[in-house]
């Protein structure tokens, strides 16, 4: 059984778990694509629903704006993030419940926009089958993780690669996510019908219709990258549902997710300031 806000309608659905994570002065800061591209899509202006898994005593108050619908666990996923970019190294201390279909609330499974952010493989890939006729928006790092009996993070392949990615409208990893194999890359541009690859301060690629361009990232003074490629990858699912152009909305998504590098934590979540120049902006 879940626990679950009042069930407006929803334009945005996101599927993934909220993570508690552990901060050098032992306090806890929500985390995830969860929290990052679910704060980000409500402040661009979609009406987000939230399907996730916690414990009980896992404190939602920061994911304003945002209905959740929780299935309850009795532990949360925990992680502890040292470092950054490529050089980051995580530790999962524990996971919460696996998501299945039957946990989507029937009355969201007709959004038209549905993105998969699994942090540490616990979605079931079988959930696609819920949204026909949705726009699948899939973020699949978390399917590519696995923690040893130490609880650190390591890269492992994914079994259901060749099924789901076929079957997503868009996908959006990083290049630390293959652990820079660019055949891994090329593989998965020729079976997905858009990929985009994000590569930390030099922007991202895009492949589509066997076409590929390059977004430079603007130079701004890193503070902390945590969540800025989940809050590139909402800012690009938002302007691709809007335009269905893949060039723009990587344009857009770029330039929005370095502003966020320059602030903390759930304080890059971009501004209305900065969603509105980047909009107006003319691309190069």
């Amino acid at each position: 059984m879940t626990q679950q806000t009042t069930p407006d309608p929803i334009d945005y659905l996101l599927i993934g778990h909220v993570t508690a994570d552990l901060q050098a002065d032992q306090t806890i800061s929500l985390g995830g694509t969860a929290s990052f591209s679910g704060l980000t899509a409500a402040r661009l202006g979609h009406r987000v629903g939230l399907v996730t898994s916690c414990a009980s005593d896992l404190q939602l108050d920061p994911l304003v704006g945002i209905q959740t619908s929780v299935v309850p666990s009795e532990k949360s996923t925990v992680f502890l993030n040292q470092g950054f970019g490529s050089s980051r190294v995580q530790h999962l201390y524990s996971s919460a419940t696996r998501i299945t279909a039957e946990h989507v609330p029937p009355t969201w499974r007709d959004c038209q926009l549905v993105h998969l952010g699994p942090i540490a493989a616990e979605i079931d890939p079988d959930i696609v089958q819920l949204f026909p006729n949705a726009l699948i928006c899939l973020t699949p790092q978390g399917w590519y993780r696995q923690a040893d009996k130490e609880g650190l993070v390591r890269h492992v392949d994914w079994p259901d690669e060749l099924t789901l990615v076929p079957r997503s409208h868009a996908v959006i990893l990083s290049l630390e996510d293959l652990r820079g194999d660019e055949r891994k890359v090329q593989e998965l541009a020729k079976i997905c019908p858009l990929l985009v690859v994000t590569e930390n301060r030099e922007g991202a690629r895009v492949f589509h219709q066997g076409e590929v361009r390059y977004f430079p990232a603007p130079l701004v003074e890193m503070v902390e990258d945590t969540g800025a490629g989940d809050i590139f990858a909402a800012c690009y699912f938002h302007r691709f549902s809007e335009t269905r152009d893949p060039w723009e909305s990587a344009r857009f998504a770029v330039q929005l997710s370095a502003h966020s590098v320059t602030r903390r934590r759930l304080a890059s979540i971009p501004t209305l300031e900065e969603i509105e120049q980047a909009r107006n902006e003319k691309p190069a």
